[in-house]
């Protein structure tokens, strides 16, 4: 996380994750959502904020589905059915199932293929939002299998050259163990800033890079400039400009589209304009004892891993990491100290925990005591 995206320490109120996951687990609840799967929700969620990946914790995400519940844009009991099946893949109706619940059901189904097959792939559409598919592609890392993630939804970003926003954010994940190394992880949106980054950007008045987004003409900002609104921008694709890059950001969201959507049987937004709800996603997982020998695999992860936290540093920078290793360190601290929480959102917490008679948020004891 960059550091325009922390909360300052002076607007934090540092709360414990055990709280906050029976809190976010008895609101799903409130709302419709069975035991287990309120459970299984607040999981991905609370873990994505104790790993530092605030823009799909609590912060942004759990009050847009409590309305979307709400209103009924998503249906708290989904029956979830396969709709067409072979040894090693499985297209899903999610039944307009939240996929931050459901995605780990889902990627535990390509898992039990890929031991039967080596690879398994579950695609799915009629569903929500994913929450952070990092979360979802780290099951299978950690049981010896190499996980990846796709989604395709939205039309936030506009194509190279283009006015006309046609693709979403469209992530990409994907997640490898090692032996002694924190495993890989890799989790990002395909264009130049993730959506929910500048909704932190909104909340904590930090300003946008040049080339995160685009005028609603399409031409792309070449100054850094003060937070906007949603419907006063559109997104770009990682690199921002073409010159930049950005017909790569381009190409990758469009791999989402044509293995989440395309092989689920249905179209992209761009096409339907269905309303945001309408998300697909792709669950594959790789069965490492299928390929080669898991010790020996996690043996070369260690290190390849140790080769580049070993790179020496550019002048004013201290280490070089990899992908996964600051969100295994924050993880550590924020289990021991407290997940840091905008006061804008306890004070979300404070006045929906009234309102359903939910259990409320405690402090962290360090922060208590201090």
């Amino acid at each position: 996380m960059l550091e325009r995206f922390r909360v300052p320490t002076e607007q934090q109120i540092l709360i414990d994750h055990d709280s906050l996951r029976e809190t976010v687990t008895a609101l799903f609840e409130k709302v419709g959502v069975s035991r287990g799967d309120a459970a299984e929700g607040a999981e991905t969620l609370v873990r994505s904020d104790l790993r530092g990946v605030e823009t799909h914790g609590v912060s942004n995400m759990l009050r847009v589905y409590m309305e979307q519940y709400t209103s009924g844009d998503l249906n708290p009991r989904p029956n979830v059915r396969i709709v067409r099946e072979s040894p090693g893949t499985a297209t899903v109706d999610a039944d307009n199932g939240l996929v931050t619940i459901l995605g780990p059901r889902l990627m535990r189904m390509a898992m039990e293929k890929a031991r039967r097959v080596g690879v398994g792939t579950v695609v799915v559409f009629n569903s929500g939002h994913s929450g952070a598919i990092g979360h979802h592609a780290s099951i299978a890392a950690a049981e010896d299998m190499v996980g990846v993630c796709y989604t395709a939804a939205g039309r936030a970003a506009v194509p190279p050259f283009g006015a006309e926003t046609r693709l979403g954010t469209n992530p990409i994940a994907i997640a490898a163990p090692a032996r002694n190394e924190p495993a890989l992880l890799f989790d990002a949106a395909t264009t130049a800033i993730a959506g929910n980054k500048l909704s932190l950007a909104r909340r904590l008045g930090s300003p946008i890079a040049p080339g995160w987004i685009a005028d609603l003409d399409g031409a792309v900002t070449t100054e850094e400039t003060a937070p906007r609104e949603r419907g006063e921008y559109h997104q770009t694709h990682l690199g921002g400009t073409r010159e930049q890059g950005s017909h790569k950001g381009f190409g990758l969201a469009l791999m989402g589209e044509v293995l989440a959507t395309m092989l689920a049987g249905d179209l992209p937004d761009m096409i339907t304009d269905r309303t945001p709800h309408g998300n697909r996603h792709s669950f594959a997982a790789y069965d490492i004892a299928s390929f080669t020998d898991v010790d020996l695999f996690k043996d070369n992860m260690d290190r390849m891993l140790r080769e580049l936290r070993d790179t020496k540093p550019a002048p004013g920078h201290s280490r070089v990491i990899y992908p996964g290793i600051s969100e295994f360190e924050e993880e550590k601290r924020r289990r021991a100290c407290g997940i840091p929480l905008h006061t804008e959102v306890v004070e979300w917490f404070e006045g929906i925990c009234s309102e359903l008679s939910a259990p409320r948020l405690r402090r962290a004891a360090r922060s208590q005591a201090s």
